[in-house]
């Protein structure tokens, strides 16, 4: 049994869920998913949760992300990326003065509106699939926090970014709007993504890497303790009996306090992840861990 995380450096022109299938091939488990779709186009961290560690997924998906990207001035697209139709022109290429000038409108909290090749649903059907059928796609805009965004480097006929986000940050529309507000046109030639949560660039490994390991102890010390995904929630320590019986879904009590969410432990092994209120200790998932992939 193996329940932990490996991150995975996802390679160009492949799918998340084609990298999930693999991974979980390799590691013969029948739990597996990833904290957060990267399109094919797209590279970089892509936390991979095996066995009791798919429980705490959640908290991976709402966690910030950051990423680097790469505006292409001079073109708007249908997908907002290098895969679509080019639908527009300009001659302007913005110099790095002006970006920097504009820069602060998109830090903060703003408002954008998704991509047509999305998949937000539109009474029942995936945007993409709509656009892709020549009809209209109308998404509404949405609210989205972005922590930083930075400049790197300016050059002849594009300008590379890096940001952090909230969840539901599309930087396709961000690369687009940017363009937009600097009076050209732009789509994002390249994307990289450079944290998930509390998973950061150092800690992923090649897919290929990976497969040319192969199915071996080797395999293992890559594979990332569960608690790695809860870095950010308070860690509470109990008693073995009071363990088994928060895992059979009965409320403990501890000294009194309200927390939101806290990580069980006992003797340092993950139990559940549990909510406090008024003294009381009340389980929300709960692990059953044969062994711990470390």
């Amino acid at each position: 049994m193996v329940h932990g995380y490996i991150v995975v450096d996802k390679p160009l022109g492949m799918s998340s869920a084609a990298v999930v299938s693999k991974i979980k091939r390799l590691f013969n488990v029948k739990k597996a998913g990833h904290g957060g779709t990267l399109d094919p186009l797209a590279t970089g961290v892509l936390p991979i949760a095996l066995g009791e560690a798919t429980k705490t997924l959640s908290y991976v998906l709402n966690g910030d992300k950051v990423y680097r990207f790469e505006i292409k001035w001079g073109e708007a697209r249908s997908t907002d990326d290098r895969e679509g139709e080019i639908i527009a022109t300009s001659n302007k290429r913005p110099r790095e003065a002006e970006i920097k000038k504009i820069l602060p409108h998109f830090r903060g909290k703003i408002n954008q509106v998704p991509p047509a090749y999305s998949a937000l649903k539109i009474q029942g059907k995936r945007a993409y699939t709509l656009a892709r059928e020549g009809k209209p796609v109308l998404l509404k805009s949405r609210e989205v926090e972005i922590d930083d965004l930075e400049l790197i480097k300016v050059l002849p006929d594009s300008a590379l970014f890096e940001v952090a986000c909230s969840k539901g940050t599309y930087v396709r529309s961000l690369g687009r709007d940017i363009a937009e507000a600097l009076g050209t046109r732009g789509y994002i030639l390249t994307l990289r993504r450079l944290r998930a949560g509390a998973f950061q660039e150092k800690n992923a490994i090649l897919l290929d890497s990976l497969l040319q390991i192969g199915h071996n102890t080797e395999l293992m010390t890559y594979v990332l303790p569960l608690q790695d995904a809860l870095a950010d929630i308070l860690a509470l320590e109990i008693q073995n009996i009071e363990a088994v019986k928060l895992r059979q879904g009965q409320a403990i009590s501890i000294p009194k306090g309200d927390k939101d969410v806290v990580l069980v432990l006992s003797e340092g092994k993950p139990q559940a992840i549990a909510r406090v209120r008024a003294g009381k200790l009340y389980p929300l998932r709960v692990f059953n861990l044969d062994e711990i992939g470390e």
